[in-house]
Order: structure tokens, then sequence, then C-alpha cells
């Protein structure tokens, strides 16, 4: 089962679930889990491939949402489920083939379609750090710094880096998620369900992102009938991260305990 970071106890609203995006944790979403946790139970999970989760030569979304819906049937009562971006579609899948384990989603800017790009190009820059003789992440991040200018993307990517390990070690399947990259950023037609998934379903984009498009409005409102669109202004891809308050009172009100 996926390792599982758990903020507050159970209480008369569904436990939420969170699925973080690619090269993530679930300690990424630390922050909005706490503070979520004043009114619910909360359950941050670390995706496979992904720090102290299993490692496994498959992944793809059919794998990760049954590894979701493992741990909903573990706990043994439907959740709200949120996750973003890789995750995100995870949660799509879940909730379109597995609908009896998802009260409510939130889907974090992505959408259920293919998209272009490859992230292969932050893998080869976290290969090729130099980890000889490292001992601070200040240093790991002077030494990115020569293959990735964005200072943001470096400290994303730096936490998980296990500096603690002897030798320094990434937390992440390095190998298998670039074998898998065009499945990761591709969107699986042949696992959508039988069905549209019938619950409510929030997309929250950020306001600066061009993950969703007016053109994946259609395919979103055929799967997910009940969808409703937001955005958060001034953030782009990691929303969560750039307008957290912002992302945390409008998950509040969609989930019904703001």
């Amino acid at each position: 089962m996926l390792t599982i970071t758990r903020h507050g106890t159970p209480s008369a609203l569904p436990a939420l679930l969170i699925a973080h995006g690619l090269f993530g944790s679930g300690r990424n979403w630390g922050a909005i889990a706490k503070r979520m946790s004043d009114s619910r139970e909360v359950l941050a999970v670390d995706m496979r491939n992904h720090a102290g989760s299993f490692w496994d030569a498959r992944h793809d979304y059919p794998a990760m949402a049954a590894d979701l819906a493992q741990v909903i049937e573990a706990e043994g009562q439907k959740m709200d489920v949120l996750g973003h971006s890789m995750g995100g579609k995870a949660v799509m899948v879940l909730a379109l083939t597995r609908p009896e384990l998802v009260n409510r989603a939130v889907i974090a800017d992505i959408a259920p379609v293919a998209y272009g790009h490859s992230q292969n190009e932050l893998i080869h820059a976290m290969r090729g750090l130099d980890l000889e003789g490292l001992a601070s992440r200040s240093e790991a991040d002077r030494r990115l710094a020569s293959e990735i200018e964005d200072p943001q993307v470096r400290a994303f990517l730096l936490q998980s880096l296990d500096l603690k390990a002897q030798p320094p070690r990434w937390r992440l399947h390095l190998d298998v998620l670039e074998a898998q990259m065009d499945v990761i950023t591709g969107w699986p037609e042949d696992a959508e369900g039988t069905a549209p998934y019938q619950g409510p379903v929030l997309f929250l984009s950020g306001g600066a992102s061009d993950y969703v498009k007016p053109s994946d409005r259609s395919k979103i409102r055929a799967l997910f009938p009940r969808a409703r669109m937001a955005k958060i202004p001034d953030a782009g891809h990691w929303l969560h991260a750039e307008q957290p308050r912002a992302f945390e009172q409008t998950l509040r009100v969609f989930l019904g305990d703001g």
C-alpha cells in the first residue's frame, strides 16, 4: 500500500485523500493538509515510485487509481479525493472506474487529455546532479542551478533528495518515470470506465496556467457532467503552493466545510 501521512481525526465529514503530482510527495501538501484537518481527517499519500512508497515497473493511471482505491477500501468508507497534475489524472480514473469510493473530487490544474510536453529534461538534470560529498540542500541547489534555471523548480525537486542516505539519493524511481513519461503526460482513453462519473467534481486551475484550456471543457463535461470550473488568479501550475489561502478557501467551500 502507499505510504500515508495522516492529519487530524475522523469527524462527521468524509476523510480527504490527497494525491500529489509528478516528482512530488505527500509532504508537499503538508500545509494544506494540516489546515484542512481542523474539520476532518486528511490522508496525504506518496504515489508509487515517489518518496516513501514502493517502486514498481508500472506507472500508468489504472495502476495509480488502483493504489488510491486500496487506500480508500482499507479505510472502509468513501472519501473526498483531491489530486494535482499527475495525481489529478489518477483521481479522475479512480472516479470513473470506482465511483462508489469517491464522494467528491477536486482536480487541480489538469485535464483528461494528453499533453505534448515531457519532463524528462528534469530527470536528466536530477540524474546528472553530482552527489559526491553533498552535505546540504543549499549546495545541492547550487550544483543543480547549472541545469535548472528556475529556483522554484529546483526547490520543489530537492524536496525529494534524501541527504541523510549514504550516499545521498533521489527518493524517486527516475528510470521508471523516464521510461513511462509518455504514459504520465498522456491520458488512458481505454480506462475511462463504462459511464461518466455522476458525483460533484471541481476542476480548479491556476489563472496563469495553460494546463486546462477552454477546448478541454467538452471532454471534461462528457466524463464529469456535474463538473464545476474555477480559477485562482495569480497562480500557475503549482496553485496550492503559490496561493495556499485562496486554494484552501475554495476547497472548503466546495467540500462543504467552508
